[in-house]
């Protein structure tokens, strides 16, 4: 209800101040038309032009990789498909039937970001923002954007960004997502928090440069192991369990968490900056950076009473926590010349401390240690340059000393064949231990404590790419990608597991034999007057000597939907239906324990369409969406299943807005 009130609140302020705000970034002319203007705006030009009318490309969002891009005010399908908790495309992802309790891969990607293992707890921080993911800002004047959804029974998701600046040159902004949601099925609510401000700021003279954030994160979990009862209550379609609280499940009394706090600096100065040529680019420039990243992070699992459905405990109440700190420098110097190109090397250090605070255990006659920490030394590497006409870009991490890292390397050319059509090829190699969970774990469940530290392998993956981006003929994209020492979770035991026994014997394990992965991707519209159908289809084929990559071979979204101006052009509206349908396979399972998902071969789920239905609107720059979520639910069967043992959603009808406004 507070979200709700905030969103109101918001919404009859903007009214009262009278704006009248309009994103359209495809026009690079397209004004804000906003006549009061305030600190930022240069005094100078306010004497000479007291209206001085600004556009959309004067509220500027610089990524990680310093890619600018400008705010983004329209309307489109793109903007339907991450209008979601993640605000990504979910195309290769299967919800678990509340929002944010767990996302089931259609699709792999295995190249890495990081040279470091990460915590783990993959299956549950999806919504845990890395600091790649964070983007910084340079405004004209100061902006807000609400974002608001509602979700299952009691809760909301709201996410409020504020970007403000006390110069053109000084760059702030504060932003929180405050997430809950409880959920049809008894025990699985949900809730988060994201609060992340960011600093963005370029000296008088444009030598030095800062960006810098803070994030604390938060995101609980209650977890109810599943359906106890699949068969009789789901399965049968029973009208006494349609009503889904007295659908019996696994667990009541158990909860995971993830919480972590970051503080990130990235700094440059130039010390040597010439006069730009006729081109506007400067002919040569050296520079000296730094950047540190400091960040803890820890996953908890919480039990009041152990539950044979993961084996034997120890203790009778369970909590297991495992804890990551890491501490990241690096220095580098780039160097910039218009025949050369742009070349950026520097050293890192890497020093990390993983452990648990339990006592040292004793298992099978063997000791098994409560801590990982050590320190690294790597280098780094960038290059840029336009080859011809290809754009290229390389960029390397290589280690030189420790026992986590080896080397990440990629390497991209981009051609532009015409204003319509280009080319891409990219290559990617790294090599680097799977993540700390799979290394060391410790539990008052027995069965959950091992030491692999010295036992597993370094994985190492490579991949090559091809992309064609055309506005004629679509989006067409080729992967081939290896994989050797595939690290996974699995079912260990010598023995037949029993029904509702598999969690009791989830264990890490390494393929010694190569994994190989072939994905082939295709997105293309079609339009025909004011109807579109927007098509997303995915291809996959894996090799392997042991089943232990399992992904649907087909996945296909197809959107047919009718956009139009109505009400003189006061409303934009956007309505339709999308399709989407993934084969079945061997869907992998889900650990509540490990917040991991695990390989199984058991049970095979999917090849059940998924249909929804949409109305958005476009009211200045507000978007308004409404949607009919799974509306086939009732009359297509109820097999449709996101892990064994846990189910996707029903029906259900949501909606909220997403609404920019400017001061």
């Amino acid at each position: 209800m507070k979200y709700i009130i905030l969103v109101l609140l918001c919404f009859t302020t903007s009214i009262v101040l009278g704006q009248d705000v309009i994103g359209k970034p495809q026009k690079k002319g397209d004004s804000l038309s906003l006549v009061k203007k305030t600190k930022p705006i240069n005094p100078k030009d306010k004497l000479k032009n007291d209206s001085i009318t600004l556009t959309i490309e004067d509220y500027k969002i610089i990524s990680f990789e310093r890619d600018t891009t400008f705010l983004d005010t329209t309307l489109t399908i793109q903007k339907e498909y991450k209008y979601n908790y993640l605000r990504e495309d979910d195309f290769e992802l299967m919800s678990f039937s509340n929002i944010g309790q767990a996302y089931n891969e259609l699709g792999v990607d295995f190249e890495r970001v990081g040279s470091y293992p990460n915590l783990g707890a993959l299956a549950k921080d999806r919504k845990y923002l890395e600091k790649e993911q964070i983007n910084y800002y340079n405004v004209a004047t100061p902006m807000t954007e609400l974002f608001f959804k509602t979700t299952l029974e009691e809760g909301q998701l709201l996410d409020a960004n504020l970007t403000f600046n006390t110069s053109r040159r000084l760059n702030f902004s504060i932003g929180y997502i405050g997430f809950r949601s409880l959920g049809k099925y008894n025990d699985i609510q949900i809730e988060s928090g994201n609060f992340i401000t960011t600093t963005n700021y370029l000296s008088k003279n444009g030598r030095y440069s800062l960006r810098a954030h803070i994030a604390a994160q938060n995101i609980s979990s209650e977890e109810n192991g599943g359906l106890a009862e699949k068969e009789e209550q789901f399965e049968s379609g029973d009208e006494d369990f349609i009503n889904r609280p007295r659908v019996d499940v696994l667990l009541d009394d158990a909860e995971n968490k993830i919480l972590g706090k970051r503080y990130y600096l990235d700094h440059q100065y130039k010390l040597v900056r010439k006069q730009l040529d006729s081109t506007r680019f400067e002919k040569t420039a050296l520079s000296i950076g730094h950047s540190f990243d400091y960040e803890t992070k820890y996953y908890q699992f919480i039990e009041t009473s152990n539950d044979t459905l993961f084996g034997d405990a120890i203790l009778s109440a369970i909590d297991d926590k495992a804890i990551l700190k890491t501490f990241y420098n690096e220095v580098n110097i780039e160097f910039y010349n218009k025949t050369l190109g742009r070349l950026t090397g520097g050293v890192n250090m890497y020093n990390y401390d993983y452990y648990f605070n339990s006592r040292l255990i004793e298992a099978d006659g063997t000791v098994i240690p409560n801590r990982l920490n050590g320190t690294e030394f790597g280098l780094v590497g960038k290059y840029e340059k336009r080859i011809g006409g290809f754009d290229f870009n390389a960029d390397l991490k290589y280690n030189l000393s420790g026992e986590l890292a080896g080397s990440v390397f990629n390497a991209s050319a981009t051609y532009n064949i015409n204003d319509n059509n280009k080319v891409r090829f990219a290559l990617h190699n790294s090599t680097r231990l799977p993540n700390f969970n799979y290394l060391l774990y410790q539990s008052e469940y027995f069965n959950y404590n091992w030491d692999n530290s010295n036992v597993f392998e370094k994985e190492r993956a490579s991949s090559l790419k091809g992309e064609l981006l055309s506005k004629t003929w679509g989006h067409l994209m080729v992967k081939y990608s290896n994989l050797d020492n595939y690290t996974y979770f699995a079912l260990v035991s010598e023995e037949v597991i029993a029904d509702g026994l598999d969690n009791a014997f989830t264990k890490p394990l390494q393929e010694g034999n190569t994994v190989s992965h072939l994905k082939v991707k295709y997105q293309k519209e079609f339009k025909v007057g004011m109807f579109a159908l927007n098509n997303t289809v995915m291809y996959q084929n894996v090799t392997q000597d042991s089943q232990v990559l399992n992904v649907p071979q087909l996945v296909t979204r197809n959107t047919l939907y009718f956009s139009s101006d109505v009400f003189k052009k006061a409303m934009f509206l956007q309505t339709g239906v999308t399709f989407k349908y993934f084969t079945a396979y061997n869907m992998n399972g889900y650990n509540p324990v490990l917040g991991e998902f695990y390989v199984q071969n058991k049970e095979e789920l999917g090849g059940f369409p998924l249909l929804d239905f949409f109305i958005n609107a476009r009211i200045q720059q507000t978007r308004i969406y409404l949607k009919a979520e799974h509306f086939n639910a009732s009359f297509s069967g109820y097999d449709y299943y996101a892990a064994p043992n846990y189910p996707y959603r029903d029906f259900v009808i949501r909606f909220g807005l997403v609404w920019n406004f400017f001061s």
